[in-house]
C-alpha cells in the first residue's frame, strides 16, 4: 500500500468484529472451543488495531486524526466518515480492552455461538459510534447497539431477563426518537442556510440556530444521550439491566454503553448547540449532582451487590455530567478521563461479582461473610478495585474526580461543594458492603469458598494494572485528551461572547462561564 492510500485502521476496527460475528454465526454449533477462540481472537485483534491507532496518535493536534472519508448515499449526504481525536481515543482503547476480558470472563454454557456473534456485532456497533463523524452513520451505529444488547440481556440473563430485555428496548428506542428527529432537523437547517445536505459534524457546527431552535434541539439530543448514559432521573432501566444481565452483559453496558450517552454529550451537544449548552447548563449540573447523591444514597440501602454497583454506576455518571457542563478545562478533562476509568472500575466489580456468583450462586450480601479467610486474593482485588472507585488517590478513580470537581468549583462552585458528599458517600457503601461480605467469622456455607483461579487472576491483572498505572502516571492520556477538550472549550467561547452590562447578573454568569472556561483552559496549557 503506498503512500497516498494508508492503511485504513478505522474502517477496518468497525468491520472486524463485524466479520468475525458473522463467521461465528455460521459456525458448527458443536465446536464449542473454536467458537470461543475466533470471538477471543478478534476482539484481541482489535486491541492490537486500537494500540496502533493509540502509537500513531499525534500529541500535538486537537482535531480529528486518520480521517477515513468516503461518499455512501449522495442524494443524502450521507457519507462514511471516520475520525480519531483525543477524546475518542480512549473510549475506542475502553472498547478494545473491555470486550476481550467480557468474553473471557463472561462464557455461557447454552448455545455459545450465538453469544459471542452478538457480542462481537455489540463491539463493532460500540467502536463505530465513537468514531462516526456523520451524523446519519453515528445514528446508525447508536441504534445497533440496542439489538444485540436485547438478545444478550434476553438470551442469557437471570430470573427477570425478559422485563428487563423489553425495558431497556423501549426505553431507548424511545430516547432515539427525539435523536432521529434532532438530526434530521439540524440538517436541514444547514441545508436551508448553505444550499447543501449534508450530515459531516465538522460541516454542521457552522450551522446558526436561533437561541429557541438551538435550546429545542439540545434537549432532543441530550434526552437520547441522558437515557443512554444513564442520567438521572433517565436511568429507571439501567439497575434492572445490569442485575438481571449475564456477567458480560453487565460488564459491557456499564463499561461501555453507558459511556455512549456521555460521549455523545461531549461530542454533539458542546460541537452542535455551544450557545444552548451553557443556557441549559444549570439545568445538566443540577441534574448531575442530584444522580451523584441520589445513586450514594440508594446504593448505600442494597442487599443485593449487582444494584449497588448499578446504584454507584449512576452516583459516577453524575460526576461526569457535572465535568461536562461545568464547562472549564480541566472538568472537561476530568470527565473524559473519569468515562475511561469508571468503565476500567465497573468492569472490574462485575466481573468480581460474576466470579463470586460462579462459587455462590448469589450476588446477596446478607449471604456472603467473611470471604476473606477462604479466598485472600479475591478479597485484595477486590479491595483494589472498590478503592480505585471511591477515588482513593494513588488509584484512577481519584485523578478523574479530583479534575471534574477542581474545574467545577472555578465556573459552578457551589454545584461543586454539594458534589464532594457524594464522594463522602461512596466511600461509605462502598466499604460497609466490603465489610460485610468478606469480613467477620467465616459462614459455614462460604468455608470452601474457593479463591480465584490463576486464569481469573490472569483476567483481573490488565484491570488492576490499569488502576494503578492511571492513578500514579495519567500524563500520556492527559497530553492525548487536552488539545481535544481545549479546543472544544474555545469553541463553546466562541458561541458565548460576554453578555451585556444591561442583562441580569444571573444571564451574565451562566453566559461568561464559557469564557472563563476558555480562559482557564489557555492558562493551564500556558504553564
Amino acid at each position: 500500500m503506498n503512500a497516498s492510500q494508508p492503511f485504513p485502521f478505522l474502517t477496518v476496527l468497525v468491520l472486524l468484529p463485524a466479520v468475525a460475528g458473522l463467521l461465528v454465526a455460521v459456525l458448527p454449533r458443536s465446536r464449542r472451543l473454536l467458537i470461543e477462540g475466533v470471538g477471543v481472537a478478534a476482539t484481541v485483534a482489535e486491541l492490537g488495531l486500537a494500540v496502533a491507532v493509540a502509537v500513531r496518535f499525534s500529541t500535538s493536534q486537537g482535531g480529528y486524526q486518520m480521517v477515513s472519508r468516503h461518499p455512501w448515499i449522495s442524494g443524502l449526504g450521507v457519507s462514511w466518515a471516520l475520525g480519531v481525536d483525543g477524546i475518542s481515543l480512549f473510549l475506542l482503547l475502553l472498547v478494545a480492552v473491555v470486550f476481550p476480558l467480557a468474553l473471557l470472563g463472561g462464557r455461557v454454557r447454552r448455545d455459545p455461538a450465538q453469544f459471542v456473534a452478538w457480542m462481537l456485532l455489540l463491539e463493532s456497533a460500540c467502536v463505530g459510534s465513537f468514531l462516526s463523524l456523520d451524523l446519519l452513520l453515528f445514528f446508525l451505529f447508536f441504534e445497533a447497539t440496542l439489538v444485540p444488547t436485547y438478545f444478550i440481556i434476553g438470551g442469557w440473563g437471570h430470573a427477570r431477563r425478559g422485563y428487563a430485555a423489553v425495558k431497556f428496548f423501549l426505553y431507548t428506542l424511545f430516547g432515539s426518537a427525539f435523536l432521529l428527529v434532532g438530526i434530521l432537523a439540524v440538517a436541514f437547517i444547514h441545508k436551508s442556510q448553505t444550499g447543501k445536505l449534508t450530515f459531516d459534524v465538522v460541516q454542521l457546527a457552522s450551522t446558526h440556530l436561533s437561541g429557541t431552535a438551538g435550546v429545542l434541539l439540545f434537549c432532543a439530543f441530550t434526552i437520547a444521550f441522558a437515557v443512554k448514559a444513564p442520567i438521572f432521573p433517565f436511568h429507571t432501566w439501567s439497575p434492572l439491566a445490569y442485575a438481571e444481565a449475564p456477567v458480560a452483559g453487565s460488564v459491557v453496558l456499564s463499561a461501555v454503553m453507558a459511556k455512549l450517552g456521555t460521549y455523545g454529550i461531549i461530542r454533539f451537544d458542546l460541537t452542535l448547540f455551544p450557545h444552548a449548552t451553557v443556557v441549559m447548563g444549570p439545568v445538566l449540573l443540577t441534574l448531575g449532582v442530584v444522580g451523584i447523591i441520589y445513586g450514594a444514597i440508594v446504593a448505600a440501602a442494597q442487599r443485593d451487590l449487582k444494584r449497588l454497583v448499578a446504584f454507584s454506576s449512576l452516583s459516577h455518571i453524575g460526576f461526569i455530567v457535572l465535568g461536562l457542563f461545568a464547562l472549564s478545562t480541566e472538568a472537561l478533562t476530568g470527565s473524559v478521563i473519569q468515562m475511561v476509568n469508571h468503565g476500567i472500575l465497573t468492569a472490574g466489580l462485575f466481573l468480581l461479582i460474576g466470579m463470586i456468583y460462579e462459587r455462590r450462586g448469589t450476588w446477596q450480601v446478607s449471604e456472603l461473610r467473611g470471604l476473606q479467610r477462604p479466598a485472600p486474593v479475591l478479597a485484595a482485588v477486590f479491595t483494589v478495585v472498590l478503592l480505585g472507585t471511591v477515588g482513593l488517590p494513588g488509584l484512577n478513580g481519584f485523578v478523574g474526580e479530583f479534575l471534574i470537581l477542581v474545574g467545577t468549583f472555578v465556573t459552578h462552585r457551589w454545584w461543586a461543594v454539594v458534589a464532594v458528599s457524594g464522594v463522602v458517600l461512596s466511600v461509605v457503601y462502598m466499604l460497609w458492603a466490603y465489610q460485610r461480605a468478606f469480613h467477620g467469622k467465616t459462614d459455614e456455607s462460604n468455608a470452601r469458598f474457593a479463591d480465584l483461579t490463576w486464569r481469573e487472576r490472569w483476567l483481573m491483572a490488565p484491570i488492576v494494572a490499569l488502576i494503578i498505572f492511571i492513578g500514579v502516571y495519567p500524563a500520556p492520556i492527559l497530553n492525548r485528551i487536552t488539545p481535544t477538550v481545549d479546543r472544544l472549550a474555545h469553541h463553546v467561547a466562541l458561541a458565548n461572547p460576554p453578555a451585556p452590562h444591561h442583562l441580569t447578573a444571573a444571564t451574565h454568569s451562566g453566559e461568561n462561564a464559557a469564557a472563563r472556561a476558555a480562559a482557564n483552559g489557555r492558562a493551564v496549557n500556558g504553564r
